[in-house]
């Protein structure tokens, strides 16, 4: 048996390089990946630890075949050791020989797991967790070193767990999401809110842009019927029909169908003889169930602040117009239409 100063030599190593992968698999976990690469300019760590979230499978199989090592080589040098340590003394109490072995090797057991558990992975696994840009970026350069040793065995055995969740329905995931999904967000505004640490005002118009996920044209159509004007409208007939139905905005159609869209002021200085036809400008037509935010993109792309929307048979619905999303987005602020 080794002398307790060389035991407790590699004890030590061995706790510190558990602490090390632990660290190293919750700091890369809990990282934001866009705040590592504003260091990365200037940092070769920065720049190490974004491979390493590009290869994060990879890294937690390094990180768990380190820590399972550890565990192993605690396990079989340490425990011993003590166990071997505690039987003789607790013979010398008068214990007989079976006690003093069962005792001196739950006491073994119980000291080497309270080291391992507290000092090799709930204490760096807390840092970890409480600076993980940080801890990222300052194991990042080490760990790559280990990853390159053990490379060919980390594939391997990354295969294996890929094959093995395939088997069962899983995909397996070979890159960190980079931020938040919306429903995850949602539920952190509705916290946000209901404790007090998010204005009223701002929760509400956050949940509104969150909304544009799911949101269609549909849903902001007012359920009104669109009122619309022949091609051959003239300016007197566009007028009487704005004022009519009180909209500014009419469909011109022919034979039901929606050829473009005329404003009432269009027809204001027209002169005689001028119809709908020729004062109407293009209509962008998007069905019902197209989402508000392909909308607001067809919008920015044609420079048109509105858009006619059809149901399923393509007969017209209403208009929507940037207006009428901003009204949804921001209902205590947005103009009136």
């Amino acid at each position: 048996m080794s002398s307790p100063l060389v035991i407790a030599a590699i004890t030590v190593v061995l706790i510190a390089l558990s602490a090390f992968f632990v660290a190293v698999e919750f700091a890369l976990i809990a990282a934001r990946k866009h705040r590592i690469e504003d260091a990365a300019a200037s940092s070769r760590s920065a720049r190490a630890a974004l491979r390493s979230a590009g290869e994060l499978p990879l890294l937690l199989a390094g990180s768990q075949l380190g820590i399972t090592v550890c565990t192993l080589a605690l396990g079989a040098i340490t425990k011993p050791a003590v166990h071997h340590w505690l039987t003789p003394l607790f013979s010398s109490w008068g214990a007989p020989g079976w006690v003093a072995d069962v005792a001196g090797f739950v006491l073994a057991l119980l000291i080497v797991t309270f080291l391992h558990l507290v000092v090799g992975e709930m204490a760096p696994k807390s840092w970890a967790i409480a600076h993980p840009e940080r801890s990222a970026i300052m194991l990042a350069l080490p760990m790559r070193a280990f990853l390159a040793v053990t490379r060919p065995l980390l594939v391997t055995l990354n295969r294996a767990a890929n094959w093995c969740l395939r088997r069962v329905g899983v995909t397996p995931v070979d890159e960190l999401a980079a931020g938040q999904d919306p429903v995850t967000l949602r539920h952190l505004v509705e916290h946000s809110a209901t404790v007090g640490t998010l204005d009223e005002k701002y929760s509400t118009n956050l949940m509104s842009a969150l909304e544009l996920q799911a949101l269609t044209v549909g849903d902001l159509v007012s359920g009104q019927k669109p009122s619309g004007v022949p091609t051959d409208a003239d300016a007197m007939a566009i007028q009487s029909a704005s004022r009519a139905a009180g909209h500014l905005r009419l469909l011109v159609q022919r034979d039901g169908a929606v050829e473009g869209v005329v404003h009432v002021r269009d027809s204001v200085a027209a002169p005689p003889g001028v119809t709908a036809a020729d004062l109407m400008r293009p209509a962008v037509v998007l069905a019902r169930r197209t989402p508000v935010y392909e909308a607001l993109r067809t919008m920015r792309e044609t420079r048109g602040h509105l858009t006619v929307v059809t149901d399923d048979d393509g007969v017209p619905l209403g208009l929507v117009t940037l207006t009428d999303v901003l009204d949804r987005l921001m209902p205590t602020d947005a103009p009136s239409s």
